[in-house]
């Protein structure tokens, strides 16, 4: 069942491979667990005390909270579909609470840390165009870390200086290029030489392969260490760096929204809490009293 659901959710709801990997990953941990548990790996038998059980084994295992709720997440899909095809008549999810937790506060990097980052000599071990491209193309577009190792060569527009982005649920969406970037596209065309069954992809490392997510953050996080001690340098916070900063120079949340891929204005609001002294900056230029307190 496994298996035949997660062809659904990748040819039906067109869910991403990024997701369908997740979700094939935490669905065989849990048959695991069932597994060693209960002697068997019908799914089908499972009730509300092994889920629980299966919460518990993962706490004690110091898995993170974040980490158990999107097994949980997965495990509501994986039981709804069977409800859906009549293998169950109730979900085991059905009363199972997702655990509380406050989310670790991101801090994005400054626009001063990444303007030391394009400018210094410093380079990283294994430093390469490629990886510092890498680097620039999160941060100008504000991409995430999937979406940038699936970009297509032909979803970058160079007339239009644009590209098209595939995201979550595999939705695209329009993000503007500079020109400056552009150009060190151009180059790096120039000398890539992908494989046969990588050419559509526009990044592919120096094997001629596609990028893979492991990649991709290593790059990063060696890169951003140059200029900030941050303990979070990943990917996600130079897409977070790039909403806030585009925020911080007044472009309107609306037009944030888009370009993050966020399905409500809620995800994108969560970035104008980043820099309130900007926001103080704003009120006492603009509003009509507070140039009198």
């Amino acid at each position: 069942m496994i298996e035949r659901f997660l062809e659904y959710i990748e040819v039906e709801k067109r869910y991403s491979a990024h997701t369908v990997t997740c979700y094939r990953s935490d669905l065989l941990v849990f048959a695991s667990f069932v597994l060693r548990t209960e002697g068997h790996q019908d799914l089908l038998k499972v009730d509300k005390k092994i889920v629980r059980n299966f919460m518990s084994d993962l706490s004690v295992s110091n898995i993170s909270k974040r980490s158990i709720n999107r097994k949980l997440s997965t495990l509501r899909s994986f039981y709804l579909f069977l409800l859906k095809l009549q293998q169950i008549t109730v979900s085991p999810l059905e009363s199972i609470q997702s655990l509380k937790f406050y989310a670790e506060k991101q801090i994005p990097f400054s626009q001063a840390e990444m303007e030391e980052l394009k400018v210094t000599t410093v380079k990283p071990k294994n430093s390469s165009f490629l990886k510092e491209l890498i680097v620039e193309t999160l941060y100008q577009t504000g991409m995430r870390r999937a979406e940038l190792s699936a970009l297509l060569l032909e979803n970058v527009d160079f007339s239009k200086k644009e590209i098209k982005v595939i995201g979550k649920g595999n939705k695209s969406r329009i993000i503007p290029v500079s020109e400056d970037l552009l150009n060190v596209f151009t180059e790096y065309l120039s000398k890539r030489k992908p494989l046969e069954e990588s050419e559509m992809y526009f990044f592919i490392n120096d094997k001629g392969k596609k990028l893979n997510d492991k990649f991709v953050y290593s790059t990063v996080n060696s890169y951003l260490s140059i200029v900030s001690n941050k303990v979070k340098k990943s990917p996600h916070i130079l897409r977070h760096s790039f909403a806030t900063h585009v925020l911080d120079n007044g472009a309107e949340i609306s037009k944030v929204k888009k370009l993050m891929g966020h399905s409500s204005l809620a995800s994108t609001q969560v970035y104008t809490n980043a820099n309130i002294e900007q926001l103080k900056k704003v009120f006492n230029n603009a509003h009509p009293r507070a140039k009198k307190i």
